[in-house]
């Protein structure tokens, strides 16, 4: 039997799409990316926001219709959406053969073997189990750098967010399993190691009584093979001196800081249930800058959340303004059923809401192309991801950019370079978001 995997929705959903392929190949199954060859589709589902939600149902609707037109002959829903809507994807989308929820799934195999057999079934497991953790898994980033998930779900019931009924509790994964993980990716050819959870912070506060990240870091810190670390998903107020001392003493951690803070007005934030006021925001910020000089601080802010007044936008234009984040994403606020602020008065029309996004939007804009520039002339390292073959370059990443959110460099030079290789790149020019550089040995 092939199967077809689509993947939707986050870096932490892609991991367990990868744990599923790992289990799937361990019992001899293989992929295919060609709808046409699939026997079975898995499409392992989001649904955080508005929009990850139509994406995963249109999805389900569109890889179910080939049951029709092509030979699949099975379709199962994983994930968040799988976990959040059973009972609505099982009488809306009948094509689904089996749902497989955030918890369960370590049942992937049982639920591909038993809708193989005829059986329509739901697996939802307790919420609050341990992390699915360890065994093999089948990475899909092209094998130069990978994530790794050191947590599930989360305390913090932020008003706005889902993700505490659809993937439960917060719940950390064993320092050694991790470190073992870890290794086993390094070994494989990862270079770069990215971690990620619904909050990286507050890791080991469950299973060791405290915070546990910068012990994990030094850990990691240790794997031969291992280039850089990054840190994702950094909540402001679990920030500590000693994350920030080992993420200013170890080489291999980037100075990069996935932080974000959703908005900057008090009132906001309070409704928002955020732990953080505007001025601990500054203040927090401000040491990290006085403690890394180079960091790289990445945010994400919400517009349109109930009863954002004018003065409160512009309040958040002028933090962002005044903090001049060097990466920035903003989504404008999307009601979802079962939280405190879908019930919330004061909600704000769609057009008000994209219009103040675009607002914040054009300002990172000026102020992105601004630090671009300030970086030309300097030698920065950087990971080669591949070859533009019709342009006569390379296209890398330094240290100040994750994959998929942030820019690129351009690199153009005789050399033959290899993907996951590193080089010292002096930047030559900067266009938009992104940079232009040549090897800097090339100089000579």
């Amino acid at each position: 039997m092939k199967i077809l995997m689509v993947s939707l929705g986050c870096d932490k959903n892609l991991v367990d799409t990868e744990r599923m392929l790992g289990m799937l190949s361990d019992r001899g199954y293989t992929f295919t990316d060609d709808e046409s060859e699939a026997d079975a589709v898995i499409v392992n589902t989001c649904c955080f926001i508005g929009d990850a939600k139509e994406e995963s149902i249109n999805t389900l609707i569109e890889m179910g219709a080939l049951k029709k037109t092509a030979h699949v002959r099975i379709l199962i829903a994983a994930g968040c959406l799988a976990q959040r809507y059973a009972g609505e994807i099982r009488q809306e989308i009948p094509e689904v053969d089996a749902i497989v929820g955030t918890s369960a799934i370590d049942e992937i195999v049982c639920a591909l073997e038993e809708a193989d057999a005829g059986e329509r079934k739901a697996y939802l497991k307790e919420l609050h189990a341990a992390p699915v953790s360890g065994g093999r898994r089948v990475v899909t980033t092209g094998g130069h750098y990978a994530y790794l998930k050191i947590a599930e779900g989360c305390d913090k019931k932020c008003s706005y967010c889902i993700i505490p009924k659809v993937r439960g509790s917060y719940r950390s994964v064993p320092m050694e399993i991790l470190v073992e993980e870890a290794q086993t990716l390094a070994e494989g050819g990862v270079k770069e190691l990215i971690l990620v959870a619904q909050e990286t912070t507050l890791y080991g506060k469950d299973l060791y009584g405290e915070k546990k990240l910068p012990e994990l870091l030094k850990k990691l810190c240790g794997i031969p093979g291992l280039h850089w670390i990054r840190l994702l998903y950094c909540y402001p107020e679990e920030i500590t001196e000693e994350l920030i001392e080992v993420m200013r003493t170890e080489k291999k951690i980037c100075h990069y800081l996935d932080m974000p803070v959703q908005h900057a007005s008090d009132q906001i934030l309070k409704k928002m249930g955020r732990r953080t006021d505007r001025a601990e925001l500054t203040e927090r910020i401000g040491r990290l800058r006085e403690r890394i000089p180079d960091i790289c601080l990445r945010t994400t802010l919400i517009t349109g959340f109930p009863g954002e007044t004018k003065k409160d936008h512009e309040e958040l234009l002028l933090f962002v303004k005044e903090l001049s984040f060097d990466r920035l994403g903003v989504f404008p606020y999307s009601p979802e059923e079962g939280t405190a602020a879908a019930e919330m008065t004061g909600q704000i029309s769609e057009k008000v809401k994209k219009k103040r996004r675009d607002e914040l939007m054009l300002l990172q804009q000026e102020l992105a192309f601004e630090k671009a520039e300030s970086l030309v002339g300097q030698a920065m390292e950087a990971m080669i991801e591949g070859k533009l073959v019709d342009e006569g370059c390379y296209v890398a990443r330094t240290f100040r950019d994750a994959p998929n959110v942030d820019g690129y460099v351009f690199v153009r030079t005789d050399r033959e370079l290899l993907t996951g290789e590193f080089v010292t790149v002096r930047i030559t020019g900067a266009h938009e978001y992104d940079l232009i550089g040549e090897p800097a040995d090339d100089d000579e």
